[in-house]
């Protein structure tokens, strides 16, 4: 087991102004239904360097299902056709929307494409009228991570140590 400072954060408004521009040609975001096997291996490509591995335990039957629920929502960043990072949304549809998932393949960080994939997401999501979005960040996220979640427009509401399998 393995201790981390988990903030969670809440974002009360959609994002204000002009969507962000592509920063570079050949980028777009899509909402995508990804099958099991896309998803895993972008998931792994996002998520390695950062540890993430909740979707990895998960049994395929389960996170199948988990896909094709209309309430989740996978956003893709492609750039040139090549999947360069995601955005994953649960409860879409409700009054609190999750952000689940959000990250850049390495090869694709510092080029601003992380802003460009989560302004197109968000506003995505705010599509839906829900009251807030939320999402949680961990000290094993990227060190940048919270500073975009707040240029973003959330901020945190709260911050604890929570014990997270090893």
């Amino acid at each position: 087991m393995v201790d981390l400072l988990v903030t969670y954060m809440e974002m009360t408004e959609p994002p204000s102004g002009e969507p962000l521009a592509a920063p570079m040609l050949g980028a777009v975001v899509t909402r995508e239904l990804p099958d099991l096997p896309s998803y895993v291996s972008l998931y792994r490509a996002v998520g390695g360097p950062v540890q993430w591995d909740q979707r990895l335990r998960m049994p395929e039957a389960e996170l199948e299902t988990l896909l094709a629920i209309t309430s989740t929502h996978v956003h893709v960043l492609r750039v040139d056709g090549e999947a360069a990072g995601f955005c994953e949304f649960n409860d879409v549809g409700q009054q609190a929307i999750e952000l689940v998932h959000f990250g850049l393949v390495p090869a694709f960080q510092r080029r601003r494409l992380g802003p460009f994939l989560l302004d197109r997401a968000l506003r995505a999501a705010w599509s839906h009228r829900p009251e807030r979005l939320w999402l949680h960040t961990d000290t094993h996220d990227h060190p940048a991570a919270q500073s975009v979640y707040r240029r973003a427009g959330f901020s945190a509401y709260e911050q604890r140590t929570e014990t997270f399998p090893d």
